[in-house]
């Protein structure tokens, strides 16, 4: 079986839970490199996700001849550095979320790929959920109507100690921000998966009640073009966890209310029903899974950076406003 040959630069939360396990238990894949910078963990860290070596540089990584596709696992602000050294080095990249801290930084990525020919793709994993598939249908069909409010809320709740290992979440130099950017950005993806492009951002951001440098809650007003208004609300200081979807339509709604267990109602002119499309275990495996297929077929991937760039560009409005 033709295989893609794979390299990971990072080695963290992601890339132990998700990342390393997809991409050595997919038979697609060939899990060649790894990058880690820590000396004393880099070989054991390559054995322990399956990769056939580890690299203590990155850009020793990026330059191995054997290497055809890289997923880059670190912290927002080396995303575009790393991308682009990539695409250099005529490897397809791709990028954890968020893509960029920036517009600018996505912008050099988008280029950078597009010089070298090579696929760039950005790992928003819900964009392949079955259920947002589904949901996707149900619009199209009418059975709801026309889609005019889209409301998504995530509360996360989490207070990362000073000599955490994930404490840059909070610095804004190397996070690009807070719960909006974390993981507000996903629920941005969705928003604009379902309707399209905005015409119109708005937003609010705080800090007040934790007092770090990012936000730890904010809230995302879009109006799209055929005239319905989304809403999405993040926030990492709320005791009671949220992850829902809510659609309310001309003619009916649909709720979901944990999007990673894939089960909703849709409430239409047929009447009331429930519907379930779970999600796979391990959640970047069905997305890396597509990623790899593409690549083998000589296609686009899922997710363009086009897509990626735009949801920077959202949160980047937002933040504009918010601050």
């Amino acid at each position: 079986m033709e295989r893609i040959a794979w390299g990971l630069i990072g080695c963290g939360d992601i890339a132990h839970r998700r990342v390393g396990p997809a991409l050595r238990d997919l038979d697609t894949c060939r899990f060649v490199a790894l990058a880690r910078a820590r000396a004393d963990q880099a070989a054991e860290c390559a054995r322990e996700l399956g990769a056939e070596r580890a690299c203590l540089d990155w850009r020793e990584l990026v330059a191995d001849p054997e290497i055809q596709a890289v997923y880059i696992a670190t912290p927002p602000h080396l995303h575009a550095e790393m991308a682009v050294a990539a695409a250099e080095a005529g490897k397809h990249v791709v990028c954890e979320k968020p893509m960029a801290p920036t517009v600018a930084e996505a912008d050099a990525m988008i280029a950078a790929c597009r010089q070298a020919g090579v696929r760039l793709s950005v790992a928003y994993y819900r964009h392949l959920y079955p259920a947002i598939a589904r949901i996707r249908e149900i619009i199209s069909a009418g059975e709801i109507g026309t889609p005019l409010l889209v409301q998504l809320h995530a509360f996360e709740f989490f207070d990362l100690p000073p000599d955490h290992p994930r404490r840059w979440l909070f610095e804004p130099e190397i996070s690009g921000g807070g719960a909006l950017m974390d993981f507000g950005c996903h629920r941005i993806e969705v928003l604009l998966n379902l309707l399209g492009e905005p015409e119109e951002v708005r937003g609010l951001t705080g800090s007040g009640f934790s007092g770090r440098a990012v936000e730890d809650s904010a809230v995302a007003l879009l109006r799209f073009r055929q005239g319905a208004l989304g809403l999405v609300t993040v926030s990492t200081v709320l005791e009671e966890p949220r992850d829902t979807l809510d659609i309310f339509g001309s003619k009916g709604a649909l709720h979901v209310p944990a999007l990673n267990r894939g089960l909703f109602t849709v409430r239409g002119a047929d009447g009331t029903r429930e519907e379930t499309y779970p999600c796979h275990e391990n959640l970047h495996l069905p997305y890396l899974q597509a990623v790899t297929a593409a690549l083998l077929a000589g296609q686009a991937p899922p997710v363009s950076g086009e897509q990626g760039r735009e949801v920077t560009r959202v949160i980047t409005e937002v933040y504009r406003q918010g601050r």
